[in-house]
C-alpha cells in the first residue's frame, strides 16, 4: 500500500497506525492550501520576513532565504504553523 496520494501526495492513514489524527489532519491542512490557492506573489526573491500563517508565495528561480533556498523552484512555499513548507 502506497504512503501517500498520486495526485496530491497527500499521507494515507497506514494499517495499525497509532496518532491517526496526524495524518488525516495533515491531509486536510495540506488540502486546505492546495485547493482554491491564493499566492502573494510568483516573482518574489526574498523569502519575507513576517508572513502570516497560510500565506503561500510560489517560487521563482534564484529565491532565497533560509528556508526557501532549500526548496526547488516552481513549488509553493506555504507559510503555516510558524514554519515554512514546500509542496509541488
Amino acid at each position: 500500500m502506497s504512503e501517500t496520494s498520486p495526485n496530491l501526495d497527500l499521507p494515507l492513514v497506514q494499517p495499525a497506525q497509532a496518532q491517526k489524527h496526524v495524518t488525516v489532519n495533515e491531509a486536510l491542512l495540506r488540502l486546505d492550501a492546495l485547493t482554491q490557492a491564493c499566492v502573494e506573489s510568483r516573482s518574489l526573491l526574498v523569502q519575507p520576513a513576517g508572513p502570516e500563517n497560510g500565506q503561500a508565495w510560489i517560487l521563482p528561480e534564484g529565491a532565497s532565504g533560509d528556508d526557501w533556498s532549500g526548496f526547488p523552484a516552481g513549488s509553493l512555499a506555504l507559510f503555516r504553523d510558524n514554519a515554512w513548507q514546500a509542496l509541488s
